[in-house]
């Protein structure tokens, strides 16, 4: 059996996920609660239909290749944990060019033993961690700098047990566009923590994408985005959420960029 949920002692030193507000009278315990699935944990947010956290970890030096795992057979679908009116299913995706997204990679979970990769496989499926995105978001195969960070920092010289902790979510700001009963998040974010040469570092991203066109569904929507490396301020301003585990672990010289920067290539990023 895999381990469940996100180990916040993954790095050798105490993480915690990001801290979202205390819950309001009206909002549904049971999104209060985080779910757990093998190597990830998933909290809700109790209004957007979406996951206000995503935390993982990945085992590089147990990483099984993404293609020796099929994801054929593999289904999306609701967590029967909450209720389906809590999530974002099927409905939106039906008909049109919208992704159904992971948020916590596919590939980055499938560590461990055979078994244990094959259940997180499986769990990386479920809604709760998945949301609509541009089909270059996370899929580095294609190109697109998002999907290569994960890669870059394994990649790295220096990294302690290829080792990482990953926190992402959408960005749920208040005037994102409706569409088909829910909003769709102009932007995502990304925060990768790692150990290199002894050190604790991170690094935080957000994405942006060109929404155009898709209160019509045009088949062109979608066309543009880009990446940015950001303060952890900044961060923390438009997602509404705290990274203060994070700060107490990682120092600001390791986190904080003097303001957003253009990340055009992942060399640029200065692991």
């Amino acid at each position: 059996m895999a381990d469940l949920g996100y180990d916040p002692r993954f790095l050798d030193t105490d993480i915690a996920p990001p801290q979202a507000p205390a819950p309001g009278p009206d909002d549904d315990p049971a999104l209060a609660t985080p779910l757990d699935y093998a190597h990830f944990t998933v909290r809700m947010h109790p209004e957007r239909r979406l996951a206000w956290w995503v935390a993982w970890n990945v085992d590089g030096l147990r990483l099984f290749p993404s293609d020796s795992i099929s994801r054929s057979g593999e289904r999306f679908r609701l967590d029967p944990r909450i209720p389906a009116e809590a999530q974002t299913g099927e409905e939106v995706y039906a008909a049109n060019d919208l992704d159904r997204g992971h948020v916590a990679r596919r590939s980055d979970l499938l560590w461990g033993t055979l078994d244990e990769a094959r259940l997180a496989n499986s769990a990386s499926f479920f809604f709760t961690n998945i949301t609509p995105q541009h089909q270059d978001f996370n899929q580095s195969g294609r190109g697109g700098v998002w999907g290569l960070l994960e890669n870059a920092v394994l990649a790295l010289d220096g990294l302690e047990e290829r080792r990482l902790t990953l926190f992402a979510g959408p960005v749920l700001a208040p005037d994102d566009p409706p569409y088909r009963g829910v909003q769709l998040p102009v932007e995502h974010w990304k925060v990768v923590v790692y150990r290199l040469d002894g050190r604790v570092r991170a690094k935080a991203f957000v994405l942006t994408q060109d929404l155009d066109g898709l209160e019509g569904a045009a088949p062109d929507f979608l066309d543009d985005f880009d990446t940015y490396l950001v303060p952890l301020e900044l961060l923390e301003e438009r997602t509404g959420l705290s990274f203060a585990s994070l700060r107490e672990t990682v120092g600001p010289e390791e986190v904080l960029p003097a303001g957003p920067v253009l990340v055009t290539d992942v060399e640029q990023v200065g692991w």
